[in-house]
Formats: C-alpha cells, structure tokens, sequence
C-alpha cells in the first residue's frame, strides 16, 4: 500500500496512446469482463480521472448507486459509489484497490445490477467492514463502514473480483430469478450470433491495453 501511494505522482511515459475522449458505457450481462478479476491500479492519470468522472455520470443516470470499473469494460480494481444515489447529495465516493477487512455481523437486503436491469435477490453480506483504499489525488481512505454504504461497497469490491450478486443468493432464492439471467444470456447471444458482439477471446484481448498502461 506504501508503494503504491507514491507511485500515484508518476506522469505518463508516452509508450500509450492517450484517449481523453474515450466514452463509456455499461456493458450487459453476461459479457465476459464482468467474470474478469481486475488488477491493481499502480499510476493514475488525467485520463483515468475522467474515467472515474464519466463513471459517476453513468452511475446517477441509470439511478445506481454504485458502479465498478468491470460494469464500463475496464479490468482495473477502481468503482465509484453514492448512497443517496443522487448528484450532488450524499458521500460520493471514487475508490481505488480497495481492501476489505474486519467484517462484522450480518445483515440480508435486496440487490441489484446495472449491468442487469431489473433483476434483483436477497443477499446475505457482514454489517460492518473496514474499508482500505486510495481516493484520485493518492491519499489513503482507511475507514470502518457500516449499514447500507457497508452493503454497496461490498458489493462493487466483489465486482472487481468477478463475482455477481447472484452468486451470494442462496440457491433456493437464486432459482427464483433463472429465467431472467437466462432472457439477458439469450439477447446477448442473439447479438454475437449477429455480428454485433465479438466473442469472449476477443474481448477479453481488447483488456491488455487497460493492463499495459495502469496496471
């Protein structure tokens, strides 16, 4: 963590093509970067920042509250997230390489997905964590969060991680939604039957610019 941190001031070395104007969006399940372990950050740049930026923006327009960097195709172990929901209110958050630590209790809720509109499930998650981490300007985020942000950040820790909220469900409740995964991997499908979705290799090959340049 200590090496990380002062790596957060190195400047671009040039050897990457820089893409300011890079748009994200969502992807859907079940594309292939959503099961991707991500890797740590080790630099951030102007054009990560604006990532992050553009994230928040997707996350309050799709009414979320929160969104992991898996969710716009980029395998890097960064998400951002807002209780509220709201721009402007709450705590907006930006967090990189998170760390989870100390869980304590639990607590079942509802969740849900951006990358799986309407489909929700009753997750079991602790009450309380710690939470470690690092904000954009490189500063260390060591906290103890509990509550709703607690169940947020869990979640989106375990996006960068490859896992959906669907496989904490146990499995009687995970039945209970089947059919809907299954509609969204049919449309999914379709689209690569199509032409307009590449195949899993090919994906997953467009990520090694993402892990040349910050991981």
């Amino acid at each position: 963590m200590k090496i990380l941190r002062s790596m957060f001031s190195l400047l671009s070395l040039g050897f990457v093509t820089i893409r300011f104007d890079m748009q994200l969006s969502i992807i859907p399940y079940p594309h292939p970067t959503l099961r991707v372990r991500s890797k740590p950050i080790r630099r951030v740049d102007k054009e990560l920042r604006n990532m992050a930026a553009q994230m928040l923006d997707l996350m309050y327009e799709a009414e979320g509250v929160g969104l992991a960097a898996n969710q716009v195709n980029l395998p890097l172990r960064i998400f951002v997230a807002n209780p509220s929901g709201e721009k402007g209110d709450g705590e907006e958050l930006v967090l990189i390489n998170p760390e989870l630590e100390m869980p304590k209790g639990s607590v079942t809720g509802q969740e849900g997905c951006l990358s799986l509109p309407a489909v929700f499930g009753q997750v079991k998650r602790p009450k309380s964590i710690r939470l470690k981490a690092f904000d954009l300007k490189g500063n260390p985020v060591d906290r103890i969060v509990d509550g709703f942000l607690a169940r947020v950040i869990q979640h989106e820790k375990d996006h960068l991680d490859g896992v959906m909220f669907f496989d904490r469900m146990i499995e009687e409740a995970k039945r209970e939604i089947d059919d809907q995964l299954h509609e969204l991997e049919t449309v999914f499908e379709s689209k690569r039957n199509t032409g307009s979705i590449a195949s899993d290799e090919e994906l997953l090959a467009e990520l090694d610019q993402w892990y040349e340049k910050y991981a």
